[in-house]
């Protein structure tokens, strides 16, 4: 079942004993189209801080409460160790992170892995600043992995075809297994008023200096593109009519 990434901001973190926090933004890989983490905002239990959550923790969803239970204790997150989001963190904070946890961990940079659970695989990385980083151009990473984003930081990136600017980005679609198989697109003129998908496959780069994506599609083609709404994902035969326009 295919959900939207921006409706999942905000769902509740419930930890074994009571509500964590709440979801503030995500980490996704942009050359597997994966999410790797959830930042997550703590209540007042813990002063508002910030934490990072894997989601090989959480358990199954429940989607009418838009709650994530995780198999963690508010103890064990108060305990781990102190990750600023606004910053790079270093390759050593991330493996103590893991340890703390029992989350597995590959320090061997850009080279992903399987777990075996409800969610999926989660590859190991540094994690990069939320927000610009060290006041260099959006996306720019010192001492991180070069492919870990920030999902807020890329919504509404100029999107060009072969021929044209096309739109903004305007959401990403995410699977069971935290994939992400599409993006949604606000058309510009050519196309007014519609969001359309469009797979992350079709994504050929992103300039991250000018906040662009080039994909390698015509607009013609875009034209026929399944119209996004994310009220409708969860309708029955939706996901299997984009299978067919793939």
């Amino acid at each position: 079942m295919l959900r939207s990434i921006y409706s999942l901001i905000g769902f509740t973190i419930g930890a074994t004993d009571g509500e964590m926090g709440k979801v503030k933004n995500f980490y996704f890989d942009d050359e597997t189209w994966e999410i790797r983490y959830l930042i997550v905002e703590t209540g007042g239990w813990l002063s508002g801080r910030k934490v990072l959550i894997s989601p090989v923790a959480l358990k199954t969803p429940f989607w009418d409460a838009e709650s994530f239970p995780v198999n963690l204790s508010k103890e064990q997150v108060k305990n781990s160790p102190d990750v600023d989001t606004d910053k790079p963190v270093s390759r050593q904070q991330e493996h103590d992170l893991h340890s703390h946890y029992s989350w597995p961990y590959n320090d061997k940079p850009s080279i992903a892995y399987t777990t075996i659970g409800v969610i999926g695989g989660v590859p190991s990385v540094t994690i990069p600043s939320e927000e610009k980083m060290d006041g260099g151009s959006p996306g720019t990473i010192t001492n991180g992995d070069p492919h870990l984003r920030s999902f807020k930081e890329v919504v509404g990136y100029k999107i060009f075809s072969f021929e044209d600017k096309v739109g903004r980005v305007d959401d990403f679609l995410v699977d069971k297994n935290w994939n992400i198989p599409y993006m949604a697109i606000e058309t510009g003129k050519w196309h007014p008023g519609k969001r359309i998908l469009t797979s992350t496959k079709n994504i050929e780069k992103i300039e991250w200096k000018d906040s662009s994506v080039f994909i390698n599609e015509k607009l013609e083609s875009l034209r026929h593109s399944k119209e996004y709404d994310y009220t409708q994902l969860t309708v029955r035969g939706f996901e299997q009519s984009l299978k067919t326009s793939d």
